[in-house]
């Protein structure tokens, strides 16, 4: 290791933290490289006014690291977690008319994570890149991330990217940070968060359960590999994979039941009391949470992709891998089948009338399914579809590498304004995270990233808000005390 350079790895055993930290001190310059295990990370240089506080700044930054444990280790020691690039073939469509696309955003790499809130809609593609775009279509912001991102979810207020590195990424504040660092052995394919819980599937089929705490609750693997469909509600968590769907209780994983389905299942969706598993065989099968039967069959012309309902499962839609976009209605009746004019769908969701589509092709496109829409593109009148662009200040935001700080003389203000006062204590051989502002529940603990925890130190956070588990999960930005 060349004079100068420190570095530094933390590997935890039950799943945490795959990563290193790196070091390098060249005259008045420190030069931080850091990231997880196996990645070339991220970079970070700052300039000190004499070689002996540059050398003074590094020993400090070492020692942070050491105590919070990392460890000297020889680089390519560890190898990098395994990633699985979703291959995706993606054959023309047959059908007759090309859907009514109103815009369409190219993002640059196949997408896979979509989500649309009531104020905007979010795209993640295979680059790491995630941008919010109106509903209108135009592009609000850019979050780079630093490997793939394979999912968007969100629970309630929180927007979580699931990335290839191994770290589920909160988007919710300004600066995104790592919320859950999932276990080096899990090849991520697919992830859903339920009231601050995380639930993982992953290459082999398994399914793993990370609390609040971002440790580790309970794993199951299934009869299956391939496990792309997860999703969870109070009841159960609903897994599928190559050979069906498996219901498993919250309380600990035990199986409720099992329904093997049409082919493997690529896609999963749900309503309050239905799951819907998009299969290779063509098929999109509606079970009962109850009970696993299966309700209703919606029949397309090829492998389905991605599948989406209207609320209720009033429609339920599909995109196959001749990229065509389907609606049914709810008991299997086939309403349209239309071109998407850019590839095959790989996630989707619909809202107020519009089907928003990522596809093949890295585009994020919105697609009036109003019936009159529809109608009119089916006798081929359809609108020019605009083609979003990028401007040339589109704020871009990276994961915070240190958190922002606030001085005691003026937490005051920050608290009167609606802000939280927080302190990290030592339990045991764990840190938590406790509220000190009146008005709240002593013996809680608080969510809270695991990475920037220290004993002793304090932090104000916007706001918190009460999760039915019995806990604080942290709104807007965290700031620490100084």
């Amino acid at each position: 290791m060349p004079a100068g350079e420190t570095y530094l790895e933390l590997s935890e055993d039950d799943g945490g933290a795959h990563k290193f930290y790196e070091v390098t001190v060249a005259g008045t310059s420190v030069t931080v490289r850091y990231g997880r295990i196996g990645t070339d990370g991220q970079v970070k240089t700052s300039a000190f006014p004499s070689a002996d506080k540059a050398r003074a700044a590094a020993d400090r930054k070492i020692a942070e690291k050491v105590r919070k444990g990392y460890a000297p280790a020889v680089r390519g020691g560890r190898a990098a977690r395994a990633v699985t690039r979703r291959a995706i073939a993606s054959a023309p469509s047959t059908a007759r008319s090309v859907a009514p696309v109103l815009w369409r955003f190219r993002t640059g790499a196949a997408a896979f994570g979509i989500h649309i809130d009531a104020d905007r809609c979010w795209v993640g593609n295979q680059d790491g890149d995630v941008y919010t775009v109106t509903h209108a279509g135009e592009v609000l912001s850019r979050f780079r991330l630093p490997d793939g991102v394979k999912c968007l979810v969100a629970d309630d207020f929180w927007i979580y990217a699931g990335c290839d590195d191994g770290t589920v990424y909160d988007l919710s504040a300004k600066l995104p940070f790592a919320a859950y660092a999932i276990s080096q052995d899990v090849d991520i394919f697919w992830l859903d968060i339920h009231e601050g819980v995380l639930n993982v599937s992953d290459r082999d089929g398994g399914l793993t359960v990370i609390d609040h705490e971002d440790e580790f609750q309970w794993s199951r693997s299934s009869d299956g590999d391939h496990g792309w469909m997860v999703r969870r509600d109070d009841r159960a968590v609903y897994h599928g994979h190559s050979k069906g769907v498996t219901a498993y209780a919250t309380d600990g994983g035990r199986v409720l039941w099992q329904r093997a389905t049409a082919g493997q299942v690529l896609f999963g969706w749900q309503e309050r009391d239905a799951v819907y598993a998009g299969t290779a065989r063509r098929l999109v099968q509606r079970l009962s949470k109850a009970t696993g039967r299966v309700e209703a069959s919606y029949v397309c012309d090829g492998a389905v992709y991605s599948c989406a309902t209207a609320p209720g499962g009033r429609y339920v839609f599909a995109g196959d891998a001749h990229s065509s976009v389907y609606c049914f209605a709810e008991d299997g009746t086939r309403l349209w089948k239309l071109d998407t004019g850019g590839g095959s769908a790989l996630s989707m969701q619909y809202r107020d009338e519009k089907l928003y589509i990522v596809t093949t092709d890295g585009s994020l496109a919105c697609i009036d399914a109003s019936d009159a829409a529809v109608a009119a593109a089916r006798e081929g009148s359809v609108p020019t579809a605009v083609d979003v662009k990028l401007s040339a200040a589109l704020p871009t935001y990276t994961p915070a590498t240190a958190v922002a700080t606030v001085t005691a003389s003026a937490r005051a203000s920050v608290v009167s304004g609606g802000g939280v006062l927080v302190e990290c204590v030592q339990e045991g051989g764990r840190l938590r995270m406790r509220i000190l502002t009146e008005g709240y529940d002593e013996g809680w603990n608080v969510q809270f990233p695991r990475h920037i925890r220290e004993a002793g130190a304090r932090y104000v956070v916007d706001g918190v808000h009460a999760a039915s588990g019995g806990f604080y999960r942290v709104r807007g930005e965290i700031r620490r005390l100084v």
